[in-house]
């Protein structure tokens, strides 16, 4: 019920402030944010990681919660905000956090850090080469910081955050520095994006980026239930049709408009639908030019954003020349995309299984970046796993990327960085099949390796005999942690 109590009046206070908020009430309702965060520890993952953090900037969007980055607050452990003349340390805590749009909703526990605030109204996208403000707390003092620069550039780009997430942003010559990340960008009164990226000095002068309003709503909208449900994804490949001779192949007009579809990813939404070699002629009754962009709101963007701007349950609708015959296909968001073992994740504990001193973890970016494996076969699984629908025999690609030495396994070193395959002659596609096939009792356990001829065979009775000697030596408080993660098939 309080919760609910909430939703309305977040939906209120967003559509109900028209009017614009002044300098001074703006300067009053942005916070610094600090973090203590403590990393995950992909090499020893029973055993807590180091403490670090940094800070950032929030900015209070609806009744009692602050909206910023969700990089700013990633694997917190404690989280204190301030503000303006106001010497107090408050507590926050994560209520939302969306890692693909790189956006996270705090709330605060003490309501009195919000006397004298008021919600920042949303505006719109700003037009190019206007001005725009940026609040924040950047890196090099201690107060509230006010920089200016021009809206250069409106694009599809990746969210650093996640680094396999594009979304609509924002470009300009403002530089967004550590500490920026999370503040408002205001034009006019009104928050027209949120800072949260930008070049190296050593790459490029004074360029920032900042997540537009579109995504910011969408966030906004998506959490209302409580919940929030990722972004939807169409999951197709597409192809020009610049070229003359392939639109009159494909039975297309001479009106420069139309793509063609040159793969669907069978795990996503439209698997069972489109079909490569499909043209798409519309989408949601938006024409869709030759180069894949339509007209959304008075400006060229590409046809996913039409798809962004959907949340789970909704539908989409395409024209589509198929066979040079023309249909009409709707297409409803049953399911974010589910894999998404190549973006970084946060805010979870790496999951594993500890078997006989041998360590057995999904592949991951996080588990590439921790070990810097040098297997090439791990690599290439990694770079193809969704080009090739690889995950439709292995929704996870569990290696055994550490051993932890000890009489019973001083010989196995050879299966290092090896990718399972089978066990006791099963197919293991996750880790709760490893778990489920190492809870058995036959005399041998066989592990099967994918390219290697030679097995690892390991005796259960030598197995049980070291199971306590490698835990204590090891201090392992937890031989498995089989938590569904970022990096496993969503359920």
């Amino acid at each position: 019920m309080i919760r609910r109590i909430w939703q309305i009046a977040l939906a209120v206070s967003l559509l109900a402030v028209a009017a614009h908020a002044q300098p001074n009430e703006i300067r009053k309702s942005v916070a610094r944010i600090t973090n203590t965060a403590q990393e995950p520890n992909y090499r020893v993952p029973w055993l807590a990681g180091p403490l670090g953090g940094g800070s950032g900037t929030g900015w209070v969007v609806g009744h009692d919660r602050l909206l910023t980055n969700a990089h700013v607050v990633s694997n917190a452990r404690f989280l204190t905000v301030e503000k303006e003349n106001d010497p107090k340390k408050y507590i926050a805590t994560v209520e939302h956090i969306a890692h693909d749009c790189d956006l996270a909703l705090l709330k605060v526990d003490d309501p009195t850090f919000f006397k004298d605030t008021k919600p920042l109204p949303l505006g719109g996208i700003p037009e190019l080469e206007s001005t725009v403000a940026v609040f924040g707390y950047p890196i090099g003092g201690e107060r509230l910081s006010v920089t200016q620069g021009v809206v250069s550039r409106i694009d599809f780009r990746v969210y650093t955050h996640s680094v396999v997430d594009s979304h609509l942003t924002i470009q300009i010559d403002a530089a967004i520095n550590p500490g920026n990340s999370g503040g408002p960008v205001i034009q006019e009164g009104k928050v027209v994006g949120v800072a949260f990226q930008g070049f190296s000095g050593d790459v490029a002068q004074n360029v920032g980026y900042m997540i537009p309003t579109p995504v910011i709503q969408h966030f906004l909208d998506d959490i209302k239930d409580g919940h929030y449900d990722r972004y939807m994804d169409l999951s197709i490949g597409i192809q020009n049709t610049l070229n003359p001779a392939m639109r009159k192949a494909l039975g297309l007009k001479d009106d420069d408009r139309g793509v063609m579809v040159s793969s669907v990813q069978s795990a996503g939404v439209c698997g069972g639908h489109l079909q490569v070699g499909d043209v798409l002629l519309a989408i949601d009754g938006h024409e869709i030019a030759s180069d894949g962009m339509v007209e959304l709101e008075g400006e060229r963007v590409l046809m996913s954003e039409v798809a962004e701007r959907k949340f789970l349950g909704d539908s989409v609708k395409f024209s589509v020349l198929r066979d040079k015959q023309p249909m009409e296909m709707s297409i409803k968001f049953d399911r974010a995309w589910p894999y998404t073992m190549q973006a970084s994740a946060y805010d979870t504990q790496p999951p594993y299984v500890l078997f006989a001193g041998l360590l057995f973890q999904p592949l991951s970016r996080n588990l590439l970046g921790a070990y810097q494996f040098g297997n090439e076969r791990i690599h290439y699984f990694y770079d193809f796993f969704i080009s090739k629908e690889l995950y439709k025999e292995h929704p996870q690609l569990l290696v055994l990327s550490a051993i932890l030495p000890d009489p019973l396994n001083t010989y196995l070193n050879e299966f290092r960085e090896g990718i399972v395959e089978e066990i006791n002659g099963k197919k293991i596609g996750t880790i709760k099949d490893m778990a489920a096939a190492f809870s058995e009792k036959p005399d041998f356990y066989v592990i099967k390796f994918i390219g290697k001829g030679r097995p690892l065979v390991l005796e259960r009775s030598a197995v049980e005999a070291a199971r306590a000697r490698i835990k204590a030596r090891y201090n392992v408080s937890e031989e498995q942690n089989l938590e569904s993660t970022e990096t496993s098939p969503a359920s």
